[in-house]
């Protein structure tokens, strides 16, 4: 598996049939992209978070090229802590390795290569297969909200993870 950034042209071709329901949409992205994900809209907020905390869209492959994950990074300056965000593996290849594997390549570049202190993201408690991958490569609960997101009668927490660097 490789990581190399994100590109508009090819790579939503991959990425925009993944969200295969309303619900695995919303445990995804938290209403964020437009469902059915359309890629005017999907551009668009890569664009606003680009902007607004400097995130960076990223895509997994296989050795071949094959875009297999997805997620986006950003690291505060201030506080020298990254933050991932839509984290998403293909779901015909998820419970194989493959979201474990991406991860520990984010946390290489966010640690070797951004040097952050520490890597937090948010998971769902409705998403536990999320949230034991997750613990899988360090990632521990700093704070969970209860009620944090409403999805149609539902009403779901929010854990706060972070993994500290332990080379810095």
């Amino acid at each position: 598996m490789r990581l190399r950034p994100y590109i508009e042209s090819k790579d939503f071709e991959y990425i925009k049939n993944w969200s295969t329901d309303e619900r695995t949409h919303a445990l995804w992205c938290a209403n964020r992209f437009a469902y059915p994900v359309e890629k005017e809209n999907f551009h668009e907020v890569l664009a606003l978070i680009a902007d607004r905390f400097g995130d960076c869209p990223f895509v997994a492959t296989e050795d071949d090229g094959t875009v297999i994950g997805f997620f986006c990074y950003s690291l505060n300056l201030e506080s020298n802590e990254g933050m991932l965000k839509f984290v998403m593996i293909d779901p015909a290849l998820r419970g194989k390795g493959n979201g474990k594997a991406m991860l520990q390549l984010a946390l290489d570049y966010a640690f070797q290569i951004t040097k952050a202190a520490a890597v937090n993201l948010s998971v769902f408690t409705d998403n536990p297969a999320a949230q034991k991958c997750y613990e899988s490569v360090g990632f521990t609960i700093k704070k969970t909200e209860l009620n944090a997101f409403p999805f149609k009668d539902e009403s779901w927490g929010r854990c706060n993870m972070t993994k500290e660097n332990r080379g810095v």
